[in-house]
């Protein structure tokens, strides 16, 4: 029997990029780390894969993510 990990983001993890919710994690060589939504961790993977010890890829969620509606905004 394999274990499911628990998603390491939450949905306080917001981009660093627009501040939308993150469902990347980027952990850099030097030490930090990065954090983007879908659209922007699609974006920068390629220069991302060159300086990070791991990259943490969690868009599979985003098909059980509900909309955020005016309200919640």
């Amino acid at each position: 029997m394999t274990p499911t990990l628990a998603p390491s983001l939450t949905s306080a993890d917001r981009c660093d990029r627009c501040g939308a919710r993150a469902y990347y994690r980027a952990v850099l060589t030097s030490g930090g780390e990065l954090l983007f939504c879908g659209h922007h961790g699609r974006q920068h993977l390629p220069a991302l894969q060159a300086r990070c010890l791991r990259i943490i890829d969690e868009t599979d969620r985003l098909a059980d993510a509900p909309l955020a509606t005016a309200d919640e905004e």
